[in-house]
């Protein structure tokens, strides 16, 4: 939190050495310091009624309201310290009058701090959105969205000769709901990116918990929380993908049988809003297979490999 706290000197000093250096060196330097001169005029000349706060415990990091019934959080969802690198993930959250107002669209950042002649610094910042395509208020935007447009499509009348005319003219355009996702969005290169991040987190993990070997349970891989990783929570994979549904497909472990457990399985099967796609499948080879009718019990009996 020094580091928002306004003062160029508290933001500066957790920059590494090599960072400031390059600054320095490009004559960029000037304006991070103009940065930190600006978010200390931010906290000194508010809105009449509006605060910001930090806090240095509990869950929020820091709040901003209006002083109008609206508020923003930044919330820590994980803090997980190993050795000499903090691994700080944070959520943001918008209220209206105390009630949290529903997204469907989740944006996530994580900020990952190393331990520098004894000062944390800032070493790296990852940025992630997460779109829930089974999220019914998504689902909903997209329909609406659909009908909206289907109501104010040009209708047909017939001409005096019996051809049929537009009263109207107007272009077709994709709806608004969809137009702001990128086509890869739900992919098969998404899906198979989380499937390769299970099969290296259950690799990592058979050999972290020797007594337990694989686990077929997503939650023991989960990345969330604080404290040391235990055999219950590895801290291997983004929180996202341990309630097994992601990018319109449910994600399976299965098979781990004996003690300790020397084999799994994993699926990929497309949801019921997401049908019609490939079901991938995979095992403790971390060879990838698939089957274009979309069952998950078809690709692991007679997949074919993944290119």
């Amino acid at each position: 939190m020094e580091m928002f706290n306004g003062k160029q000197s508290s933001f500066m000093s957790h920059l590494p050495a090599a960072t400031l250096a390059a600054l320095e060196k490009s004559g960029a330097l000037a304006t991070m310091q103009q940065y930190s001169a600006l978010a200390g005029h931010m906290q000194t000349q508010k809105a009449e009624g509006s605060s910001f706060e930090t806090f240095e415990t509990g869950s929020v990091m820091l709040a901003l309201s209006d002083g109008k019934g609206k508020m923003f959080q930044v919330v820590v969802d994980k803090d997980s310290l190993q050795g000499d690198e903090d691994s700080i993930e944070v959520s943001f959250h918008s209220y209206k009058e105390q009630v949290l107002q529903r997204t469907p669209f989740l944006p996530r950042m994580t900020f990952v701090m190393k331990s520098e002649v004894g000062v944390w610094k800032l070493n790296e910042i990852e940025f992630t959105m997460r779109v829930p395509l089974a999220d019914p208020d998504f689902l909903n935007s997209i329909t609406e969205g659909i009908k909206a447009r289907m109501s104010a499509a040009p209708k047909l009348s017939l001409t005096q000769g019996g051809a049929a005319q537009n009263s109207m003219t107007q272009s077709s355009t994709m709806p608004p709901a969809l137009a702001q996702f990128p086509s890869t969005l739900g992919s098969d290169a998404s899906v198979l990116g989380a499937m390769r991040s299970i099969l290296t987190a259950e690799d990592t993990y058979s050999r972290s918990y020797h007594a337990v070997g694989y686990t077929c349970t997503l939650s023991d891989l989960d990345g969330f929380g604080g404290g040391e990783a235990n055999e219950h929570q590895a801290m291997l994979i983004p929180s996202g993908l341990t309630g097994g549904r992601k990018f319109g497909y449910v994600f399976a472990l299965s098979g781990c049988s004996g003690n300790p457990a020397t084999a799994f399985r994993l699926t990929a099967a497309p949801a019921r809003n997401n049908l019609g796609r490939k079901a991938f499948c995979s095992d403790q080879s971390g060879a990838i297979r698939y089957t274009v009718d979309g069952n998950p019990t078809t690709c692991l009996t007679s997949g074919v490999p993944e290119p």
